[in-house]
């Protein structure tokens, strides 16, 4: 998990790079490959890149290839999974170079082999590992409106909303209740053939990879829907039971995941879900739980913590620092200005470190197990407003 997590936050940094010119360099090496090989393709490329016209962007490729090849030659051999290099000039000023070089063994083995020089860096090789594999369909709907979404790991992804215009049961004034009974009917059919054309389209084309479907919503009508031909079969054999919510909307898709969490309890959002409400049942009886930062830490430094929860986008590091009263040590907000608490003067920084990172060292000491947690749940929300950061204990601190 840790690792999927670091690679998501280094292919965001990744895609915010835009070149000015062809000179930002992306590297594969398949699983198994010859380190060599790629080695000796890259010193073939660096002749190559002395006819580019321009000199500057020569000179940036150039050396951009120097130092992926240097770093090459720190291995004595192709990392399990392959490995993954993007350098290039990623300077926001004209004319003053900034050669910056990321590297990454992926968490999955990667079979793509390329050199590519371009204004971005090419990243689908990457992006397809952290694609989720669980993936779900949702059906919510009444006779008034329906919901289609594909539940992808922890995120609820709404596809389409629609609303519809047939008539509650009691017919308008003026008109024979057999009259009206028709005119619904149609108009419920319609409805139907509405819903099912977005369901075929979307499930049958875009989302193939679906494992299952849930199909919920208040009342009968879902059961109507079901019964027709309005869905293709294909489709309808995917559909892994029924739920009843008390909405539709977005509540209503999130009603049907926590309804149907037995169907998909495999699921990640169903795994994480479980996590943060038996953190919150623990915390609201007062038991074996802490959260914030500060106290988080110091139970997870003393060992106490058994299963650490950290918010994903908690954009904090852990700083080291000098001032006039001595070294200290803190966490804050990335970008923060750090000021020392007891004579208020600004520090020097010694030593930056992700806190992600900081906390995986800790809890490799003591054998924490660490959760990160998203905020695509109401859980993972209402964790978050907690401060992001919390432990399960294994006694009272």
């Amino acid at each position: 998990m840790e690792a999927k997590y670091k690679l998501r936050k280094l292919l965001k940094h990744l895609r915010s790079i835009r070149g000015r010119h062809t000179e930002l360099v992306t590297v594969y090496v398949p699983s198994g490959y010859s380190i060599n090989e790629i080695i000796n393709q890259l010193k073939q490329e660096q002749g190559t890149a002395d006819n580019i016209k321009s000199k500057q962007v020569r000179k940036n490729v150039t050396t951009a290839l120097e130092k992926i090849t240097r770093h090459l030659q720190l291995y004595k051999r192709t990392p399990e999974n392959g490995l993954a290099i993007f350098c290039g000039n990623v300077s926001e000023k004209e004319g003053v170079p900034d050669i910056e070089l990321k590297a990454i063994e992926p968490p999955e083995p990667i079979k793509v082999k390329l050199y590519w020089c371009d204004q971005i860096f090419r990243l689908e090789p990457l992006e397809e590992l952290i694609k989720e594999k669980e993936v779900y369909g949702l059906i919510c709907m009444d006779k008034s409106e329906a919901d289609i979404a594909v539940l992808r790991g922890k995120k609820i992804q709404p596809v389409t909303h629609m609303e519809s215009i047939v008539p509650g049961k009691t017919r308008a004034g003026g008109q024979s209740a057999m009259r009206f009974s028709r005119v619904r009917e149609g108009l419920k059919n319609d409805w139907f053939k509405q819903v099912g054309e977005i369901v075929n389209k979307t499930f049958g084309g875009g989302e193939k990879e679906v494992r299952g479907i849930i199909l919920s919503g208040p009342g009968p009508i879902k059961e109507e829907f079901l019964k027709g031909d309005y869905v293709q079969t294909d489709i309808k054999k995917k559909i892994i039971g029924i739920v009843d919510t008390s909405y539709t909307g977005e509540f209503g898709l999130h009603e049907t995941v926590e309804r149907g969490k037995d169907m998909i309890k495999e699921s990640e959002i169903i795994k994480e879900k479980k996590i943060v409400q038996d953190f919150l049942s623990e915390l609201q009886k007062g038991g074996l739980v802490v959260y914030g930062m500060k106290e988080t830490l110091r139970a997870l430094r003393s060992g106490a913590v058994s299963t650490l929860l950290l918010s994903e986008d908690l954009e904090r590091e852990e700083i080291t620092y000098e001032c006039a009263c001595g070294e200290g040590r803190t966490t804050v907000k990335k970008g923060e200005t750090i000021t020392c608490k007891k004579c208020g003067q600004r520090v020097k920084v010694i030593d930056r470190k992700e806190l992600i990172d900081v906390l995986e060292e800790e809890c490799e000491k003591f054998g924490t197990k660490l959760e990160l947690i998203s905020d695509d749940t109401r859980e993972g929300k209402q964790f978050k407003q907690l401060g992001g950061i919390g432990g399960m204990l294994r006694y009272l601190v």
